[in-house]
């Protein structure tokens, strides 16, 4: 009987680092301190430095991460957040739940992120609602950093703070900079599945403005003044657990050299693939941290039934765009539609990627794609 292959390989990256983590854990149990501990405070500066960005918040899950930069910002009523439809819902979970609007924007075919085109139809279209556009929400979808130089452009124009969605790209980079210091403010997740992910929620915003660090540090701990007991603000209860971040010290540590790996494998996916499907493309400069393997394959779902067969499982990100969703259809998107989001919605496939996906599994997962296809 065939084996079925893992998706994402948790178990394979536990059996690298697994003693380091039993102590890193066991070092936890016996301090004690659970919430907060000294292993946040040393995460948070060890994601800074990565990343290259001064300030890093930690907080209780990549959702969150989202939501805190727009109750730093006051956003709230009236306003607009211009969010991709080709998404999560969670990137416009969180304007809705701040007051605001969400107006969805279009992406591009190739790279699968917000393009400025569609953002600047997305503006017009905020204000023909009788909106205030306040904040750009590029997603990094997939793990490649969005293309920042030309999407600035547009918020200068029209005087937009952009919230970088990195739930998917941290440890990817563009040029000389990594995640994390691309935009004024970047949030992220650490989902377990995610590149850089802890063994169950969290979730971290990086900015370099010293104002913004001190707000986002008040809301997570309920609008904390001088003291827990003094609150200045709406706040949340958004801290990322010392257990959590003493895992997340241990997997930063093998950050690199996994990204790398990720990288290796899927430019030998898109070397085997190409002739037979759609591959994603990466922009020159770009380091994609592949959260995601995503192909385009026409009769999607013939050929991951065949592959399923065959033991290798696949998945969908993302069947239906955000603006199709029944709690999301009544908010305003880009003038002239999103025809790209709704044309990737029935195209889309990602295979198993993960940094320990061995060459002869890698084989297996070309063999299979590619007899898919011809049949």
């Amino acid at each position: 009987m065939t084996s079925r292959l893992p998706f994402v390989d948790l178990q394979a990256q536990r059996r690298r680092i697994g003693p380091r983590l039993d102590e890193a854990l066991a070092r936890v149990l016996a301090h004690g301190q659970f919430i907060l501990g000294p292993e946040v405070r040393e995460l948070e500066s060890k994601l800074a430095a990565f990343s290259g960005a001064k300030h890093c918040i930690s907080c209780a899950n990549g959702t969150d991460a989202l939501l805190l930069p727009l109750m730093a910002w006051g956003v709230g009523p009236g306003d607009a957040v211009l969010v991709p439809s080709f998404t999560f819902v969670a990137s416009a979970e969180v304007v809705v739940l701040a007051g605001a609007t969400p107006v969805f924007v279009d992406v591009d075919r190739t790279s699968f992120n917000v393009t400025a085109e569609s953002l600047e139809l997305g503006v017009r279209a905020a204000r023909e609602a009788g909106l205030a556009p306040k904040v750009a929400m590029p997603v990094d979808l997939f793990g490649q950093p969005a293309d920042f130089a030309r999407l600035e452009a547009v918020c200068r124009k029209h005087n937009l703070k952009i919230l970088s969605d990195a739930a998917q790209s941290y440890g990817g980079a563009q040029g000389n900079r990594r995640v994390g210091s691309l935009a004024p403010v970047t949030s992220t997740s650490f989902f377990p599945s995610k590149p850089l992910g802890a063994y169950g929620d969290g979730g971290a915003i990086f900015t370099d403005d010293t104002d913004i660090d001190a707000l986002l540090r008040s809301i997570r701990m309920h609008g904390q003044g001088i003291d827990k007991y003094h609150n200045v603000r709406i706040g949340l209860n958004s801290r990322l657990d010392t257990m959590q971040a003493a895992v997340l010290l241990e997997k930063l540590a093998i950050l690199e050299d996994e990204i790398a790996a990720r990288n290796r494998i899927a430019r030998r996916y898109s070397d085997a693939l190409a002739d037979v499907c759609e591959v994603p493309e990466i922009a020159a400069g770009n380091i994609s941290a592949w959260a995601q393997y995503t192909i385009l394959i026409e009769e999607r779902e013939r050929v991951a039934k065949a592959l399923d067969a065959a033991g290798i499982p696949t998945a969908i990100y993302y069947p239906i765009p955000v603006h199709r969703q029944d709690g999301y259809r009544h908010f305003p998107a880009a003038k002239g539609g999103l025809p790209v989001s709704e044309e990737l919605a029935g195209l889309v496939l990602s295979l198993p990627m993960h940094p320990y996906l061995e060459p002869a599994d890698q084989d297996r997962v070309i063999a299979a794609v590619r007899q898919a296809a011809a049949d």
